[in-house]
């Protein structure tokens, strides 16, 4: 996994109390129920992890200018009163909260493991790599893309020679002079200027919406809904954040209700909409390079540096619940019960406090008591895996504390060490579009684990704002509360110049926001992403193609050359017999799992993937096995692509068109 993260932020490491926050979480709620202020819960200090740190004379104890969102519009009193709770909780353990001292990467050390994550190491040093996958990835890169691989290559070329090494280091020039003879440069030229002009309407579209944000008469708003906006897949975000103005309309200052937030969509894609776990495995490797490639060109474009935080090397339990690497954890609970994604007790965690009705007011909010939650959490350790422990005598809000004590306590955030500080810098990014764009790129950065998890965590978190009306806990109050459990990591240290922690919380607590009410469209992976994945494959596929022919060549030169070419015939032959089977404009769709195993279908322009699959499940002679019609997908299998699972709204015959040498299987996802 690569040390790549964002800089700037600010890690929270310790909290000191004033004496009135120190009397424990009974005496707090007393205090709460007699009329706390909220500035009491806030009267505490907090130790930044800066060196050298030093407030100059009368300025003003809170900087308003580093968020987005004036902070008037959120009310902060559920962080500060979470970060007292989590003081409370780890109490006499405060000796492990101690923040390391992290030392940053020697000069090129960045660029060059960014190189290697971004699957392009053979461009320095004497990496063994295949070269020629290089340069089918470098001929379908976006020309902000190209500017971003650019710029690290040349940092690593003058690091190079100032320490005098001794293997050469290619000139960018000669990388991508190859890049252009490549036969990417051919496709890129033919696709460029629709490229171009598909971006100047798009941002025209976006000018003319935004200019409608910010006319008119404010005091009519309230009673307008908020347009919806369009999030553009088609398109590299780096080459749309290129061709447009970045300027921000201000929308009104007074913006503390939920529903005000962006009503972004996705524009439905005539070839479907893909989803992560929609792709195989070769694929999603490749989107994962492409994406770590897109988000570094996305931030430059917008002047936000990416700098490395290396993960610390810390002493883990290797067995148990709380404090146990995500990956062991799901390792060991894989044993008992193969293929599972998210770790058996946060599944029960979230299954528990569900059962106990989501409509309890302050859910999540209000904290458990302290030694109950810390006798609990032993007891669970000792009695979880052999189904012993009673969960009936977990009250609710213990299980909402254990279930973000379980968040905290991993030894690696969930959001991962090499990612925690971008995620905490989509903050500084100029508009709240760009902002789900780097969101919806980080989230194809993190490993399946951690990814999974988190999409649990937060649909779990969606299903308690769907009952605000009894349970008080809307959007804006359980992102406050779930921040500090989710985006503070006490292993991590940090070196930047002194900034508001008050602007900080507000920041991590908005990119909380949009992490829930956004999730959906988190979980999509780029249109532009998948079509270069679908580039790459194709010159690959060219590649192959040759290497085959000289082989063969190689073969009629053998002394068995009647053998081979009688094998060649054959095969050339029954090839030729199953494509006269199909008329044109048809599809041969296999269903292996279906008792009607194959079926010709006529290609229409309305013909959708899901009218595909309902022909087949509507034979009279039903299936072979008991599948449910939400269980059972149309996959695109070969050609350009690994294997994709479709979107029901698929339109075939652009998909045909689009990938015309693909096999067509009807499955459902556990096959």
């Amino acid at each position: 996994m690569s040390r790549w993260s964002g800089s700037q932020g600010v890690v929270l490491t310790a909290y000191h109390p004033s004496p009135g926050a120190a009397e424990g979480p009974a005496a707090s709620h007393a205090k709460e129920g007699a009329g706390t202020s909220p500035v009491s819960r806030r009267s505490g200090q907090y130790t930044m992890n800066h060196e050298n740190s030093k407030k100059s004379p009368g300025k003003p104890p809170y900087n308003r200018s580093g968020s987005q969102d004036s902070l008037d519009e959120l009310s902060m009193d559920d962080y500060w009163k979470e970060l007292e709770n989590i003081h409370e909780t780890r109490g006499s353990n405060q000796e492990e909260q101690d923040v390391a001292v992290v030392k940053e990467p020697d000069e090129g050390e960045l660029e060059e493991e960014w190189l290697k994550e971004a699957g392009l190491a053979n461009l320095f040093g004497d990496s063994t790599g295949d070269s020629q996958e290089s340069m089918v990835m470098l001929a379908t890169l976006t020309r902000t893309q190209a500017a971003a691989v650019q710029k690290r290559v040349e940092t690593v070329t003058q690091t190079m020679r100032k320490k005098n090494k001794q293997y050469q280091v290619p000139d960018v020039r000669d990388i991508f002079k190859q890049n252009d003879d490549s036969a990417g440069k051919e496709t890129g030229r033919e696709n460029q200027s629709e490229r171009t002009s598909k971006s100047e309407d798009a941002t025209q579209e976006e000018e003319k919406e935004a200019h409608s944000h910010c006319t008119g008469d404010n005091s009519l708003r309230e009673n307008i809904p908020v347009s919806e906006t369009d999030i553009n897949l088609e398109i590299s975000f780096s080459e749309q954040a290129s061709l447009k103005d970045n300027s921000v309309c201000k929308m009104s200052k007074h913006r503390d209700d939920d529903t005000l937030l962006p009503n972004f969509r996705l524009p439905k894609d005539k070839t479907g909409t893909t989803k992560i776990g929609d792709l195989a495995i070769q694929d999603m490797k490749k989107i994962y390079s492409l994406a770590l490639i897109e988000l570094t060109a996305l931030f430059d474009i917008l002047g936000t540096e990416l700098k490395p935080q290396k993960a610390i090397k810390m002493k883990v339990k290797e067995s148990g619940l709380f404090g146990v690497p995500l990956l062991v954890l799901l390792e060991q609970d894989q044993k008992r019960v193969p293929g599972i994604k998210i770790p058996l007790i946060f599944q029960k965690l979230i299954l528990h406090i569900e059962e106990g009705k989501l409509d309890t007011e302050g859910l999540l909010r209000i904290p458990g008591v302290a030694t109950r939650v810390k006798s609990l959490c032993q007891e669970l350790e000792a009695k979880f895996y052999d189904g012993t422990f009673n969960w009936e005598t977990v009250k609710q809000h213990d299980a909402a504390s254990l279930l973000k004590l379980f968040i905290r306590e991993l030894p690696q955030p969930l959001l991962t060490v090499e990612y925690l500080k971008a995620f905490q810098d989509v903050q500084r990014l100029s508009t709240k579009k760009h902002q789900l764009q780097a969101l919806n790129l980080l989230v194809l950065l993190l490993p399946e684990g951690n990814r999974d998890t988190l999409k649990a965590l937060l649909e779990f978190l969606q299903r308690v704002i769907d009952h605000k009306d009894s349970n008080k806990m809307t959007l804006k109050n359980v992102a406050m509360v779930m921040t500090p459990n989710l985006f503070m990591f006490h292993g991590m240290g940090s070196k930047t110049p002194e900034k508001s922690e008050f602007v900080m919380a507000a920041g991590t607590a908005n990119v909380m926001r949009y992490m829930i009410k956004y999730q959906k469209l988190l979980w999509t992976v780029p249109t532009f992403l998948v079509n270069q994945v679908r580039k790459q494959n194709t010159e690959s596929q060219k590649k192959e193609k040759k290497d085959k022919a000289m082989k063969k060549l190689l073969k009629k030169m053998a002394p068995d050359r009647e053998k081979h070419e009688k094998q060649d015939k054959n095969v050339n032959d029954v090839k030729i017999i199953n494509d006269a089977d199909i008329p044109q404009g048809v599809i041969r769709v296999q269903a292996p799992h279906l008792s009607k195993v194959s079926m010709a279908i006529q290609l229409t322009e309305e013909l959708k993937a899901g009218d595909v699959v309902a022909r087949f499940l509507s034979q009279k002679s039903g299936t072979v096995q008991d599948l449910k019609k939400e269980e059972v997908f149309l996959y695109e299998i070969g050609g350009n692509i690994g294997e994709r699972c479709l979107d029901i709204d698929a339109y075939m015959k652009d998909l045909y068109q689009l990938n015309p040498n693909a096999e067509w299987v009807i499955k459902s996802k556990n096959c």
